[in-house]
């Protein structure tokens, strides 16, 4: 049998010894070149509102440049396979909500493993979804909706800003529960479902509070109804969809930052301290409110556990639903 000389052996020993030191000098230097945040959505949702919101934050904390990079398509697929596939070193980020572990259950196959590709740095917000519907449409509660859906089944539709996504799945959820039936409208972000629905194209929306209240407050679009226990403090006027004799409706979104699941302890909690700070300046917690956002830390730990449980939850209702994806 082969074996090394001690001299080899030395030299192995000596060449593990610097790998690591060289490993542990980068990880404690992190970061010391720019960290990208990959929203998976185009510009104008609620996700990539928070990036923004926290991305000046971040580099002023963590001491370099953190941007915000948009790869909208695929169902949001594109975005996460970019960060899933990168360096787990820090510098790749993922900013995802509720449907990162929504949609794989709607696919055959997807090129990740979304629960084990990726490792949780920090829980940011939370929030309620919200339906509304354009100015013309002549409801302005739920009961109304319910009433006019049930005398025209299959007639209304509505926007959703994914398939698969939060707003698509209490979509679902409405339908299920109030008994009626409506076309869905999937678009590719929230912007572009927004867009429609100002424009009278669609009657219908299902989105978060982000994207929807400053569109509510300018009479652009009109609130139905909320989801949660209580109403959104933005929009105190609008009923809850349990006050609306509708309590089956709870679905709720999160958002939560991601790395590829190899990245060190060392980066993810340098990571996780750094949001935590950012979720308790007031005018973060401020600007979040004002859009109908709850600010939220969630440390790595707890912000995973919370993701897995919500796939187990979303697995059900999509198999009830009879929700599939083709690919």
């Amino acid at each position: 049998m082969f074996e090394f000389s001690t001299a080899a052996k030395q030299a192995f020993a000596a060449a593990l010894l610097a790998a690591f030191v060289t490993s542990a000098a980068a990880q404690q230097d992190f970061p010391n070149r720019p960290v990208r945040i990959i929203v998976p959505y185009p510009p104008g949702g609620s996700n990539d509102f928070l990036a923004r919101l926290f991305s000046p934050k971040l580099t002023e904390l963590l001491g370099a440049q953190v941007i915000v990079d948009n790869r909208g398509g695929g169902n949001t697929i594109v975005g996460n396979d970019a960060v899933a596939k990168s360096a787990p070193d820090g510098y790749t980020l993922l900013l995802a909500g509720s449907s990162h572990v929504f949609i794989p259950h709607m696919y055959r196959s997807i090129p990740y493993d979304t629960l084990n590709d990726f490792a949780a740095v920090a829980g940011i917000a939370r929030g309620e979804l919200m339906l509304v519907v354009h100015p013309s449409l002549p409801v302005t509660t739920a009961r109304d909706l319910v009433a006019l859906a049930k005398q025209n089944p299959g007639v209304l539709n509505y926007a959703v800003s994914s398939t698969g996504g939060p707003t698509h799945l209490v979509a679902v959820q409405f339908e299920m529960v109030a008994g009626v039936k409506m076309q869905q409208v999937p678009y590719k972000g929230g912007g572009p479902a927004v867009t429609d629905l100002i424009g009278g194209h669609v009657q219908v929306g299902f989105g978060t509070p982000a994207t929807l209240v400053p569109l509510v407050r300018a009479g652009k679009l009109r609130a139905v109804a909320v989801t949660g226990e209580k109403r959104v403090d933005a929009l105190p006027q609008v009923s809850t969809f349990a006050e609306s004799g509708l309590p089956g409706v709870s679905l709720r979104t999160w958002y939560v930052i991601n790395a590829p699941a190899a990245t060190s302890r060392v980066i993810i909690d340098k990571l996780a301290a750094a949001v935590q700070k950012i979720v308790a300046m007031p005018d973060v917690t401020a600007a979040m409110s004002k859009q109908g956002l709850d600010a939220y830390y969630s440390a790595p730990a707890t912000a995973d556990a919370a993701r897995r449980e919500d796939s187990a939850v979303a697995a059900k209702l999509i198999k009830a639903a009879n929700i599939t994806l083709m690919n």
